[in-house]
């Protein structure tokens, strides 16, 4: 087993990733070309230190040490990838030899004595609840992609789906008398999260006036929003729908998907929310990704405390 080459256990390694850890091919396709960059850099470190390597292809685990990996990162870094990129190339490389040392194909991990970069705290892009109501309201001629458009974003902000949670959203995942959604998120997890009734309304209005121009109705399982050859509609096309309805609309700056997640994420705390909940609404496995929306709250408390107390 041990005689295995990098790339015949990345073959191993990538099949385990969609089998057994259930990861989407975009996920898939992100972790084998970061560890197929790795395995051809790490190689070349090897040839220069043994001629008889000839091959790149035949380099093995046992060959890579943390000096390797840490050279890895300095091409990475004068590249000029950006901190977060190199950390989650680094990240692929970790998860790599794990799986390597708990399946027995290697006795330790070289990744474990190679630290983190630190990373550049960036703080979310997100509408103020003004825009971002101006931008939902703005939305409201009767014409049916108007419809559906009010429904796709007024459902996004009402629940912080992300946009490939929306785009596979199906008729069937919507209870109306219940106010739940069902969504299907990262590594296929599964969750019901509140809708509000608002994006219920529109996405009631959507789908009556669908039925009426097309004969489409809510019978069948099949895709909730759709394009205008009847097909579902792609995350691209949803993010190119929103850039365009909030330039129509006036807002300012350009908006993404994201964006309405992460408003979403900074209203609810805003308002109060405790942070676990909208951890669980929004489907984040780790606390610490979802903190990094309080900072609007930590603000506002700083404005009422300036304003508010004597001694400030």
């Amino acid at each position: 087993m041990g005689l295995l080459t990098c790339g015949e256990l990345l073959k191993i390694f990538s099949e385990f990733l969609t089998s057994e850890k259930g990861y989407s091919q975009s996920t898939y396709r992100c972790y084998r070309h970061d560890l197929t960059e790795f395995i051809g850099i790490a190689a070349e470190q090897c040839m220069r230190l043994d001629a008889s390597l000839a091959n790149p292809a035949a380099i093995r685990p046992d060959q890579i040490d943390s000096l390797m990996i840490r050279g890895y990162l300095t091409v990475l870094h004068t590249k000029k990838n950006r901190k977060s990129t190199i950390a989650r190339k680094l990240s692929a490389v970790r998860s790599f030899f794990n799986f390597l040392v708990k399946h027995g194909f290697l006795r330790s991990s070289p990744a474990q004595q190679v630290m983190t970069p630190k990373q550049d705290r960036h703080m979310p892009a997100y509408l103020s609840v003004d825009d971002m109501l101006r931008m939902l309201d703005g939305i409201s001629e009767s014409a049916l992609l108007s419809l559906r458009n009010r429904a796709m974003f007024e459902t996004m902000y009402s629940s912080g789906l992300r946009v490939s949670e929306l785009a596979g959203m199906n008729v069937f995942d919507v209870d109306f008398s219940g106010g739940m959604i069902r969504v299907v998120g990262k590594g296929n997890k599964e969750r019901r999260v509140p809708i509000g009734g608002q994006a219920l309304s529109a996405i009631r209005a959507y789908r009556e006036q669908l039925k009426r121009e097309t004969g489409i109705d809510a019978d069948t399982d099949a895709p909730l929003f759709l394009n205008k050859h009847g097909g579902r509609l792609t995350t691209r096309s949803m993010a190119r729908i929103l850039a365009r309805v909030a330039r129509k609309c006036g807002i300012p700056v350009p908006v993404s998907p994201h964006a309405l997640r992460h408003s979403f994420a900074t209203h609810m705390l805003d308002a109060g929310a405790d942070l676990k909940v909208v951890q669980e609404l929004l489907g984040h496995e780790s606390l610490a990704t979802t903190q990094k929306y309080t900072h609007v709250s930590i603000s506002r408390l700083m404005e009422a405390y300036d304003k508010a107390h004597p001694r400030r």
